[in-house]
């Protein structure tokens, strides 16, 4: 019995230490930019430190206010943006292409949506006009608002 406990012990120790996103519980995290309670499987963020703290956000412009204004992205292990086109996903939001469209809402009402692929953000534009940007670029366009 000692040794399943001790087991036990050395399992919780180690995953507590493990430095990756986890997972986002919608309708019950709150966004730790703007305290409004995470909704949204389609424009969700998460940031990872390099020492394994979690920091969830409702939105991509929450994600990127909350980098410019508290964090130093260089200190970040993971940055990441929900997937517009598969909703629940988080992709590397460096190397994703974000489209800003008045046709579809985000939660913070920046009009921001992330995908995964360069192609797939063109289509998503044909279909609902906007803007494309790459991941520098969005940091410039949401911190200079």
């Amino acid at each position: 019995m000692k040794n399943v406990l001790l087991l036990f012990v050395f399992a919780l120790a180690l995953f507590a230490c493990e430095k990756a996103p986890q997972p986002i519980d919608y309708g019950e995290d709150d966004c730790d930019f703007c305290s409004m309670t995470i909704v949204s499987p389609t424009h969700a963020a998460q940031v990872v430190t390099k020492k394994g703290r979690n920091y969830k956000f409702d939105a991509s412009e929450c994600m990127i206010n909350f980098l410019n204004s508290e964090m130093k992205e260089e200190d970040m292990l993971y940055v990441l943006s929900a997937d517009y086109l598969n909703p629940g996903e988080l992709i590397n939001s460096k190397d994703a292409t974000f489209l800003v469209s008045e046709n579809i809402p985000s939660p913070m009402g920046a009009f921001l949506s992330a995908v995964s692929t360069k192609e797939a953000a063109q289509s998503l534009q044909k279909e609902n006009d906007g803007e494309l940007f790459t991941w520098d670029e969005i940091k410039k366009k949401i911190g200079s608002r």
